[in-house]
């Protein structure tokens, strides 16, 4: 039986020959059958470089490169198609997933689990900013597509069967993590600490973790939508307040002059119709994105004997 690893890389030039050697080190002591896939994700710097130099010195290491930046999603299911194991994992290529956790995800997978998670015991060394961005990111996510995400990563095992069932979905806006909670199957746990990077920094900065949630969770909920409608109930309720106070006031002959209270109402009343518009845009956008049909990837060039599927 084989192991597919499926590594997304976006300017990991220094990582890639350590991760390859890690791994190749670690699967072999363990007698597992396995096959790295490396995609690089339009990188700027020398990764697939390395990759292809990888693939030179390992026959089993294999890679992908994109002809642009697509995203980390986009690079996990590039990853899944290109993967031929009986059992598939996902991890970052920066070892911050820790390797030794695999061997134990593979004695769950020969139990019979289908799907195994790798749990977040705790997110290692951050900055403050960063963790409270990231706690805020998996709040909104568990919120809206009612999941605990708090503890959950792109560290997982996939049977075929799953991955199958996940590169059949017809949609472009993939939420990796998401989705793999959607298909079901049995499930069993892991759980790691997050390690620190030897080489490089992380790409992930406040700003493009709170675009990565909104952008998951238009994907995959309807939630948001939903919030258009309480708004619009809060508005008129504001105002049904708003207006029996007023009219309490002209019948006392205590009515209020001036336009503070006009004033108030068309503000409030105009946040919420922005924002409402806002949120509607944003799934307009979706919807615009799916039916032009392209495909969530372009790949420009491979490294070793990469399956053709």
């Amino acid at each position: 039986m084989l192991l597919s690893i499926v590594l997304p890389a976006y300017n990991e030039e220094q990582n890639i020959p350590n991760t390859a050697k890690v791994l190749s080190d670690l699967l072999a002591g363990h007698s597992i059958d396995y096959e790295l896939i490396f995609i690089s994700d339009g990188s700027a710097d020398a990764t697939f470089e390395q990759i292809q130099k990888a693939a030179g010195e390992n026959p089993r290491v294999k890679g992908a490169e994109f002809s642009r930046n697509f995203g980390k999603e986009a690079a996990i299911f590039a990853g899944l198609k290109l993967a031929e194991g009986d059992a598939v994992v996902v991890m970052d290529c920066d070892l911050q997933h820790p390797p030794e956790v695999i061997p134990e995800m593979w004695k769950l997978w020969r139990g019979g689990a289908e799907v195994v998670e790798g749990i977040k015991e705790s997110r290692g060394r951050e900055s403050l900013a960063h963790k409270l961005s990231a706690g805020l990111f998996y709040k909104i996510m568990s919120c809206l597509i009612k999941m605990d995400m708090n503890s959950s990563s792109d560290f997982k095992l996939l049977d075929r069967k799953v991955v199958d069932v996940l590169l059949q979905l017809p949609e472009r806006n993939t939420f990796f993590r998401a989705l793999s909670f959607w298909t079901g199957f049995r499930r069993e746990y892991v759980s790691y600490e997050v390690r620190e990077r030897q080489f490089g920094e992380s790409k992930w900065s406040s700003f493009s973790l709170m675009k990565y949630a909104v952008t998951n969770a238009t994907s995959f909920s309807t939630l948001p939508l939903q919030l258009v409608t309480v708004m619009g109930v809060v508005s008129i309720l504001f105002s049904i307040v708003l207006f029996i106070q007023t009219f309490a006031k002209y019948l006392s002959g205590t009515a209020v002059e001036g336009f503070t209270t006009v004033i108030l109402l068309i503000l409030v009343i105009g946040g919420f119709l922005m924002l409402s518009l806002g949120i509607i845009g944003h799934y307009i956008a979706r919807i615009y994105e799916e039916v032009k049909g392209r495909p969530k990837y372009i790949i420009s060039r491979t490294a070793g004997d990469i399956g053709k599927k």
